[in-house]
């Protein structure tokens, strides 16, 4: 569960110029072989005893639509007869039901009426976009029960209109542009099409969006037009662009923040002076600037009035916000318990722009003391060169821990989110294990990648993010043991409808060594159960076992998961899961533990709350776990 902030907000705003002006208020950061052998222990028909869990989900599914139907039930529903596809949608959106026609249950016979006489035509009216400009509409009104009734539309779309001719022409300096004219042979109406106008208007917006991003300012269509013979079934499309001349930035300036050095500023720039202009590299710009978290407010002045033989400059002015932080916190999560926190953070230290974090979290079973300095690097603006130190104490049913870390680690993008890393990191670790005492102290240099795509940081409806790391050492690093690790987890986010989503994760993990996994420390084996594991089973309860049958870890790690969440209201929302997988050693001790169950979710502005209930499957005495937590994994 992550620790409830002090909330900060983003604001966009459009002037009447067409200039977009950011404002960012304080906004916080980013809330950031066994194949073959697994069927010995797993046969087809042994999975198929364990139909229980998506049962329970599919009784959760039927469950959250009947009581959402229930919930929203209306005496009058639209049924829509004729038409599939986009032209269904049109139809039914042009259908959506008048406010306060139904109030209380109760239906307003006059405004019904009059919604009906004026139904036809806009049903027509929204095929017309489509190409359909002969489409009949009938309207009927009929009793389905008692207190239910049916507004039946019957549709006869006809013939579509279709383009029977396509004239597009370049004018201008970029009439030679191979970009652009790649894009009129890609333009997405073919002669014999349907006159679909979204298309014609996708097409035509993209040769002028991509005209002005290879710096033609002045763009602009001189002809564009549609020639619709109706009788003739037939249409014509013209369209002349007129590019006018090309620009290229030219000097960039900076102003309102003299306490960031000029060579910090730049990195955030999605373009040189000389680069083409680009309207979309100037508005990348600009969010990189606000996602930094260091300004308060950011405006890019950039016209083609003020050129010099066509190089735009560029005035870039800055609010800056306070680059010293405290923010106190407090949090629950049932793998960990109660927690409070305290971070601190400086965004400009000693006045170039490199970052300062620590972090103190204490919570019931685990302990954190942390910090992390990071040097900008050159190009991208997430290329730096992090110095990472962290003092961690665990207080668990399976072992005791005290662990001390240090490490470097040089990152760099790879651009679209995606950001690899290297490291070496020296490791000191002190635990009992079952009231046996053990220390290690090793060299730990590895590798990682990841990426996290989302639509939206708060609530999001689509994205996913993963994880992956490559790390081990051997005894000339201090190791007891040679090893090499691989560790993986992935989510993911898939909108099914406009009210259910998808939502699978995996979590992967294994151990190349040839000695026993006790061999290395507690921190180094895999473990399965909790929160963000098999939901049914405590925090890290499950995994081999030694001769007494307590949980030693294991070398590998596979956990699945199968979730479908219901919205069932704005910040609403009702879920039901199945888990499975386990820590183990080899395919043939590989033992599936399983738990399915329901939670509820409540967004908020620190992401999301949620209280989950799971039981164990396929066990003698199953039981039931209360998990809590809060935060969006994407």
């Amino acid at each position: 569960m992550e620790d409830l902030p002090i909330f900060r907000f983003r604001e966009r705003r459009e002037d009447q110029r067409g200039k977009v002006n950011h404002r960012a208020f304080a906004r916080e950061e980013d809330w950031k072989g066994i194949g073959k052998k697994l069927t010995r222990s797993v046969s087809f028909i042994e999975l198929n005893k364990h139909w229980k869990p998506l049962l329970i989900i599919f009784i959760f599914f039927i469950w959250a639509n009947l009581t959402s139907h229930a919930l929203g039930a209306s005496p009058i529903q639209v049924v829509i007869e004729g038409l599939e596809g986009e032209a269904l949608k049109n139809a039914q959106a042009a259908m959506t039901l008048p406010p306060g026609l139904v109030q209380e249950g109760i239906l307003n016979r006059e405004l019904l009426d009059n919604f009906q006489r004026q139904a036809p035509e806009k049903v027509v009216q929204a095929l017309e976009p489509l190409g359909y400009y002969h489409a009949r509409a009938t309207i009927t009104l009929e009793k389905a029960q008692e207190d239910h009734e049916v507004l039946k539309v019957q549709v006869i779309p006809g013939e579509p209109v279709r383009v029977f001719k396509i004239d597009i022409k370049m004018e201008g300096p970029g009439e030679k542009e191979k970009v652009l004219k790649d894009l009129v042979a890609a333009f997405p109406l073919k002669v014999g099409d349907p006159l679909h106008q979204g298309k014609y208007e996708k097409g035509r917006d993209a040769l002028r969006s991509k005209a002005l991003d290879f710096g033609y300012l002045g763009a602009k269509f001189t002809i564009h037009l549609i020639r619709v013979y109706r009788g003739e079934l037939r249409a014509e499309i013209e369209l002349a662009l007129q590019t006018g001349d090309q620009f290229r930035y030219g000097e960039v300036t900076f102003e309102g923040a003299p306490m960031y050095p000029q060579s910090y500023l730049e990195r955030f720039l999605d373009f040189a002076p000389g680069d083409l202009y680009s309207y979309t590299k100037t508005y990348q710009t600009q969010l990189n600037l606000i996602n930094s978290d260091r300004f308060s407010s950011v405006t890019i002045e950039a016209n083609a009035e003020d050129a010099k033989d066509h190089f735009v400059p560029v005035k870039i002015n800055l609010e800056p916000s306070a680059p010293k932080r405290l923010r106190p916190g407090v949090g629950y999560a049932t793998d960990t318990g109660a927690r409070v926190s305290l971070r601190y953070k400086d965004l400009n230290a000693f006045q170039r722009g490199h970052d300062f974090n620590a972090d103190l979290s204490i919570s019931e079973r685990k302990q954190i003391l942390s910090a992390i300095y990071s040097f900008p690097g050159q190009g991208h603006i997430d290329n730096r060169t992090n110095l990472k130190t962290g003092l961690q104490q665990e207080l668990l049913p399976t072992y005791d821990s005290w662990l001390y870390t240090l490490e470097v680690e040089q990152a760099r993008s790879f651009g679209h989110g995606r950001i690899g890393s290297a490291y070496i990191q020296g490791r000191r670790e002190n635990f009992s294990e079952y009231g046996v005492k053990g220390e290690s102290s090793l060299i730990l240099p590895g590798l990682r990648f990841t990426q996290r795509q989302v639509d939206d940081i708060l609530r999001p409806t689509k994205g996913f993010r993963y994880y992956l790391e490559l790390r081990g050492s051997t005894d000339t690093l201090g190791a007891e043991t040679s090893f090499f690790q691989f560790l993986g987890n992935a989510d993911f986010l898939y909108p099914l409808t406009h009210r259910v989503s998808f939502i699978p994760r995996l979590q992967v993990g294994t151990t190349w060594q040839r000695d026993p996994i006790t061999d290395l420390p507690p921190s180094l084996r895999f473990y399965a159960g909790g929160d963000r594991s098999v939901r049914g089973y405590t925090y890290q309860s499950l995994g081999p076992t030694d001769a007494s049958g307590k949980v030693v870890g294991g070398k590998n790690l596979l956990v699945g998961s199968l979730e479908l969440e219901y919205a069932i209201a704005k910040n609403w929302g009702i879920a039901g899961f199945y888990d499975v997988g386990n820590a183990f050693n080899s395919a043939d001790d590989f033992r599936l533990a399983q738990g399915a169950g329901i939670g509820i979710r409540y967004y908020t502005p620190a992401g999301p709350l949620r209280v989950d209930v799971a039981r164990q499957i396929n066990v003698d005495n199953p039981g039931y776990q209360l998990h809590v937590s809060i935060g969006f994994p994407l």
